[in-house]
């Protein structure tokens, strides 16, 4: 098949709005984890629950940008395309986090202090080629498949959906698609209950009746990524496929207000790990996360509303993809201050929060976007075609 250049589609406003607020939940749930004693007490609970959200919206994306072009483009023009949309950020990302690695050392992470400069620079290269570490790699000591960007994880189970959907699933029939999308849900409830069906889930006792994990490349963790990924990211698909969205009025702003709510929402079963909040997580992936991108995609978006949702739809992917190596900073400050006034730690927190979405919107003007462009004009236009 000849290579053509594809125009990009018209997009969904307020589905890139509210990847922009999911982001900044992200970015304060990880700052408040760091005074955490653990996943029944963190105080944006459920926080890590915009990572599969964020697979929806992927998936519903995926299917509209491409499910109607494979007559006139390649598996290569998807490719290069997809890696343009997403890989110069990945290497920033884990660039930030090179040159932040060392400012992360604390009692308890000594592996970065015997750490040596030449084995870092082996671990960015990896995070350049989205190669993930094997645990016996590790150079920080929480098993990560990028350690020194930890989101990243969630990219590389993003490439895997890519290539899943380029090679095999895009070819599915709606029915098909359904039965695979139902059988993922049975592995969400697996995973989301605790079930363990697999027998795989032992080592995760620290986070029973949550989803919380895919970092790393242990089978259990192997498994609990996969989880997440594949009922988000098909059914994400299937909506596009089926294509009966929900208008409603003050779309994005209602979308907005039901994300903040499930993300925020207190543990459920107060301090206990319990059925309870697994029952809470896979009512929010199996049924909330659609049939919000439903209402997201089904509604318009007008007036101020319009560049409140750009905004954040351009700046959710560095967010996501930057801010953990402050983070990283952020609880090493803590850990080696954690006498300071109650204030101090507020002002450190915020200080973060607002250099991250500061760094980011940097990332984003003076990187990625010229990047991207760069690669568009050099790398993608060939034998331009009308849309």
């Amino acid at each position: 098949m000849k290579s053509v250049y594809l125009a990009s589609k018209q997009r969904y406003e307020i589905l890139d709005g509210l990847r922009g607020v999911a982001a900044m939940i992200v970015v304060a749930f990880h700052l408040f984890e760091t005074y955490s004693k653990g996943p029944a007490y963190q105080i944006l609970n459920h926080g890590y629950l915009a990572v599969d959200f964020f697979f929806v919206l992927s998936g519903f994306v995926i299917g509209y940008a491409y499910d109607d072009r494979w007559n006139r483009m390649s598996l290569k023009d998807f490719f290069k395309r997809r890696l343009v949309r997403l890989h110069p950020m990945v290497i920033m990302g884990t660039l930030i986090g090179g040159l932040f690695f060392y400012f992360g050392a604390n009692a308890d992470f000594p592996l970065i202090g015997q750490t040596p400069w030449w084995v870092l620079l082996i671990i960015m290269l990896c995070g350049f080629t989205m190669l993930p570490v094997p645990p016996k790699w590790d150079i920080r000591g929480w098993g990560e498949t990028n350690p020194l960007n930890g989101p990243a994880w969630s990219l590389m189970w993003e490439y895997i959906a890519n290539i899943l959907y380029a090679l095999v699933i895009r070819r599915f029939s709606k029915t098909l698609l359904i039965l695979f999308v139902a059988f993922a849900a049975f592995l969400t409830i697996d995973l989301s209950l605790n079930l363990d069906v697999f027998g795989l889930l032992a080592p995760r006792a620290y986070a029973k009746y949550t989803v919380i994990g895919g970092w790393s490349i242990t089978p259990d963790q192997m498994y609990i990524g996969a989880t997440r990924l594949l009922y988000p990211f098909f059914v994400g698909l299937l909506i596009s496929r089926i294509n009966r969205l929900i208008k409603i009025k003050a779309g994005f702003w209602w979308c907005s207000f039901l994300i903040a709510v499930i993300l925020v929402f207190p543990h459920v079963g107060g301090h206990e790990l319990n059925i309870a909040n697994g029952v809470y997580n896979a009512f929010c992936i199996l049924i909330m996360f659609p049939l919000i991108v439903s209402m997201g995609a089904g509604s318009m978006v007008t007036g101020k509303s319009v560049k409140v949702c750009k905004f954040f739809g351009e700046i959710s992917y560095p967010l996501y993809i930057t801010h953990y190596p402050l983070v990283y900073m952020q609880l090493a400050w803590v850990h080696s201050h954690a006498d300071a006034p109650l204030a101090v730690h507020i002002c450190v927190a915020v200080s973060v929060f607002i250099l991250a979405i500061g760094m980011a919107y940097a990332c984003l003007k003076l990187y990625d976007l010229p990047v991207r462009d760069w690669l568009k004009r050099h790398w993608l236009m060939k034998n331009r075609v009308a849309e």
